[in-house]
């Protein structure tokens, strides 16, 4: 799945077009490189996001399609 979509997706930001613009700005790493919005990711990469002087680090835990807004959590576990 695109790294775009799955932010989307996961509801970690809440725009696509959003997601893609950070990733294009490169405020998106994954796996300690800086990653496109089209990079494909796979079940295990870590992904840090910088918001201004905020970061946030999750880990993928599963790959959906479709996501309940309840059930969104499920996809990533938040890491430190």
């Amino acid at each position: 799945m695109r790294l775009d979509k799955y932010l989307k997706i996961s509801r970690i930001i809440k725009r696509r077009t959003v997601a893609k613009e950070a990733c294009e700005q490169g405020r998106v790493e994954v796996n300690g490189k800086v990653a496109k919005p089209g990079l494909e990711l796979k079940e295990g990469d870590v992904i840090k996001i910088t918001f201004g002087s905020n970061e946030l680090k999750v880990k993928v835990t599963s790959l959906k399609e479709n996501v309940r807004k309840e059930d969104a959590q499920e996809l990533y576990v938040v890491t430190e």
